[in-house]
């Protein structure tokens, strides 16, 4: 290709025609010899007529020129011109790609794996093999390959949740020479320099990093009575602002925004904070905070036990004596709960209008009527009701010969002193909190001690509501629960009177285990260790959270090192007491910007496209061709007559029509007739339809079950679907099926970006999916390969909350009762779209009310295709089961089939109560 600034050619020399467009000239030019001027008398006759056709002796320069460049146009229309051309050097030798793949890559992955796969399209056109390496994982010396081998794998590469760590990398690279493409993050990573020093050192490397600022999001804190948000760029640049999104679920169970925050960034600054202000109620139910509009685990925090504060009540039933804060019941309370939880003051009935999770009452002893029908009202909604003795408590007859309802144990009259001037004894020490017990596993203190309690009677129960003892068996903290709460009672005074309790550290820890506060900070090392620590949440490079599954626990001393990677993925941990955050970005992490060599060459991932030019001069040529027609007319006087402004008319109307079309075709691809072709079988009537696999074998079984399917609706239903037909999810229109088919293979390929755009406005339009991992397996649970790539395929897809289908679903009584749905296999949990949760089951009637529309999606294991399939005779095509049991659960298998057809074409119209009594005269009751 012969490259002239913008614009290429790829077959160059038919521009030597150019050269004769002189000559061209001259011809034109040329004209008879002027005739001899003999002078007749009988000329004369003809003077005063006029001639209505005139016909010029020479051609005019102008229109000379039209004609030169029209033809003009059209050599170099010929010669191939290309705008925007890519200079491409051919390259030799083996070809290594090494991608980053980190949470930074996320931003625009898309764009970086189009780079990737133009280079190994590239590459297979020049017979160069191809290895592809993410720098994110364990370091292993990658395998060239032929670039065919490299081509369906790359749309099933994803970023991981962590940074590279390229220390090891250097030692791992394949030996030779060969050429490197390294698409960077555009970040600096340790061992940054002598990697690239190897690369260099077997062959030439070219860099690819985005221009585009990396963002991140640091943990959230809490302090000054808010929530303080902190993020990073780089580089750093102008002024701009980001707004940070606050997630979690509504009081409905939905997870949706629930605040939003906006960090500025000042010109050059690197890094921006914010602070949110939020109440209580709705700051507790934040699961997670995200850069809003980026993809990016790095832009995703979540929250823990620390941003979670409680709302606590203290009520006292006296306050300190003369003023003197240390004697007051709350005080060492209050000096305990108000780093780590918000703090209620007022009258018990004032406390109970803010639905508070906590109510302490410290040496209160009788309740009025109202206040106690109040606090089990709010037991019942799973309060914590914590109560503390005193001299009052000692002195009343609350819960002496019949047990308080808000007391866990009944109380001997008066209390117990040890220790004192009038006693004989010492002071007794705390005994090991026992297994059963909250406590347990805390170290007591030895300076602890009680010199005075309230002592509970025996009781059968008392030992099962004893959760911590004195040394000598004496109970200390007892409690029983009420409702969906509990109530607690400490033997001994909220403050240092009765107890050296209230001084120490235990009890803040014992605060805590009862879930009275939680801890405000990070934990240390020391909190970590000694236990396994299990994800419940994990991240994705893209920040998506997704369910932990069957990944493993991990002990708290890796959890300590804080550095995410393969072993330690990001994500919400939980431990004995508390679950702890571990996000992709650290409160520590800085980010520093990769510097290259000058003698690198950078690229940046958007390039503009190559785009042919010779259809555009074809068109110019031919609209100059035109004119020159209209042109000849008006120098020859024929546009004067009527039938020459006709003529002229229809040519100008042409010429416009062709730059119309022009001008269109440059904006609009011609219509594909394949894409026609399919659109007119596949509405001709209705269609079975199946997501196409990496895999012909499960092709085939796909095509025969929807085969057998539709051959069993057509004998049992109004339905009469046509031939099944295969899905390219890349290409092809999903709009026209009602249902599809996708058996989820292991090593299948994951969608591009646009097929996940189309596979979510089918599920948003009333379409249903139904996935079969053919595992005989949960179908979700990750314990097998398809599984857990059904996990990778799902994430991306706006799929509602899911459950465990119910026996009163609708796709039981679709158009056949039903209660197992097997397949191939049996006994596997089938997922459906969960119910709302205020879907309730009328009185009297044996279903719940659920008219919500069609589930968009069905997850199961039990490979429904194979006991629906049949070959062309309409013969059964693979086993099921053994015997007469095999052919009922074949049976079985089609009316699941059924029934899952007719509740996408009919909806939830069954689960309208009016169908009832029907229902139940089928089942005979």
């Amino acid at each position: 290709m012969w490259i002239l600034g913008p614009i290429g050619f790829t077959a160059p020399w038919l521009l030597l025609g150019l050269l004769l467009l002189p000559v061209l000239w001259l011809l034109l030019r040329a004209v008879p010899p002027a005739p001899i001027r003999r002078r007749f008398p009988g000329v004369a006759l003809l003077l005063g007529l006029s001639d209505e056709e005139t016909e010029t002796d020479k051609t005019p320069w102008w229109l000379l020129l039209l004609r030169m460049l029209a033809v003009a146009a059209a050599i170099v229309a010929f010669a191939g011109p290309v705008l925007n051309p890519q200079a491409r050097e051919p390259g030799t030798g083996p070809l290594l790609i090494l991608v980053d793949g980190s949470w930074a890559d996320a931003r625009d992955w898309p764009r970086r794996m189009e780079r990737a796969k133009a280079l190994v399209e590239e590459a297979g056109r020049d017979g160069r093999t191809v290895a592809v390496a993410r720098l994110t994982d364990r370091p292993e010396t990658p395998a060239f390959q032929s670039a065919g081998a490299w081509e369906g794998r790359l749309a099933g590469l994803a970023p991981n949740p962590w940074l590279p760590d390229l220390t090891l990398w250097a030692d791992s690279l394949p030996e030779g020479r060969f050429q490197s493409f390294w698409l960077s993050d555009g970040l600096d990573h340790p061992g940054r320099e002598a990697l690239l020093s190897a690369l260099e050192a077997r062959g030439a490397v070219t860099l690819f990093q985005s221009p585009r600022p990396v963002l991140a999001l640091r943990p959230s804190g809490f302090a000054d009575g808010a929530v303080q948000l902190s993020a990073l760029r780089e580089p750093a640049s102008d002024a701009v602002s980001i707004d940070v999104s606050a997630r979690g679920l509504d009081p409905a169970g939905i997870e949706r925004e629930l605040a939003r925050a906006t960090v500025e960034f000042g010109a050059g600054a690197r890094e921006a904070g914010a602070a949110l202000s939020l109440p209580p109620e709705l700051r507790n139910r934040i699961s997670r905070f995200e850069i809003a509009g980026v993809r990016s685990a790095g832009a995703v925090s979540l929250t823990d036990d620390s941003l979670k504060r409680r709302k606590v009540a203290l009520i006292a039933g006296r306050e300190g004596r003369e003023q003197l804060q240390l004697l007051s019941p709350t005080h060492y309370l209050r000096q305990a709960l108000e780093p780590v939880a918000d703090l209620i003051d007022g009258s018990l009935q004032d406390v109970l209008l803010a639905s508070p999770d906590v109510i302490v009452l410290a040496d209160v002893a009788r309740l009025t009527q109202a206040e106690q029908d109040g606090i089990l009202d709010w037991l019942d909604g799973g309060g914590l009701l914590l109560r503390f003795a005193g001299p009052l408590l000692a002195s009343s007859d609350v819960s002496r010969m019949a047990e308080d309802p808000l007391l866990p144990v009944r109380l001997r009259e008066g209390g117990r002193t040890v220790g004192g001037a009038m006693s004989w004894g010492e002071p007794k020490t705390l005994a090991p909190f026992p297994e059963g017990s909250p406590f347990h596993g805390l170290p007591i203190p030895p300076e602890v001690s009680v010199t005075a309690q309230v002592l509970a009677q025996p009781d059968p129960e008392l030992g099962s509501r004893t959760i911590a003892s004195l040394a000598d068996g004496t109970p200390l903290v007892t409690r029983k629960p009420v409702g969906q709460g509990q109530v607690v009672l400490i033997h001994v005074t909220a403050n240092a009177e009765w107890s050296t309790l209230p001084l120490s550290g235990l009890f803040v820890q014992m605060l805590e285990r009862l879930a009275v506060s939680t801890r405000p900070a990070a934990p240390d090392a020391a909190d970590l260790a000694g236990q396994v620590w299990v994800p419940e949440v994990v991240l994705d490079g893209f920040g998506a959270p997704r369910d932990a599954g069957e990944v493993a626990g991990v002990p708290g001393e890796l959890l300590a090192e804080g550095a995410p990677g393969p072993a330690l993925l990001p994500g919400l941990y939980a431990g004995s007491d508390r679950r702890v955050a571990l996000n992709a970005v650290g409160p520590e992490t800085q980010l520093a910007a990769a510097v290259w060599p000058d003698r690198i060459p950078v690229e940046g991932l958007e390039a503009g496209e190559e785009q042919a030019l010779k259809g555009a001069f074809l068109a110019g040529a031919l609209a100059l061709l035109l004119i020159d027609v209209l042109a000849a007319l008006f120098v020859s006087g024929r546009l004067g007559s009527r039938v020459g402004a006709v003529r002229g008319a229809a040519l100008l109307a042409a010429v416009l029509a062709l730059g119309a079309g022009e001008a269109r075709a440059q904006d609009e691809a011609p219509p594909d007739p394949a894409a026609e072709s399919f659109a007119v079988e596949a509405t001709a009537e209705v269609h079975l339809a199946y997501v196409e696999t990496d895999d012909p074998e499960v092709n085939r079984i796909a095509e025969a079950g929807l085969r057998g399917l539709g051959l069993r609706l057509r004998e049992r239903t109004s339905v009469e679907p046509g031939a099944p037909m295969g899905l390219d999810i890349e290409r092809d229109e999903l709009a026209f099926f009602p249902f599809l088919y996708w058996p989820v293979t292991a090593s299948q390929p994951m969608p591009s970006a646009e097929a996940y755009g189309r596979l979510n406005d089918y599920l948003r339009t009333g379409g249903m999916i139904l996935f079969d991992t053919r595992d005989a397996g949960t179908g979700g649970g990750g314990s097998t390969p398809e599984a857990r790539r059904l996990q990778q395929l799902a994430a991306p897809l706006d799929i509602p909350p899911l459950e465990v289908i119910p026996q009163d679903h609708v796709l039981t009584r679709t158009f056949y009762l039903l209660q197992d749905f097997p397949g191939r296999y049996q006994n596997a949990p089938v997922w459906v779209e969960a119910a709302p949760p205020d879907a309730q089951q009328a009185e009297g009637m044996p279903f719940r009310n659920l008219n919500d529309g069609v589930t968009p999606v069905v997850i199961g294991g039990n490979d429904w295709a194979s006991a629906w399939a049949v070959d062309a005779r309409g013969m059964e095509l693979l086993p099921v089961g053994r015997g007469y049991a095999g052919e009922r659960q074949r049976e079985i298998a089609w009316r699941f089939g059924i029934n899952l057809v007719m509740h996408v074409l009919t909806g939830n119209y069954k689960s309208d109560q009016v169908h009832v009594p029907a229902l139940l005269e089928r089942l005979g009751q």
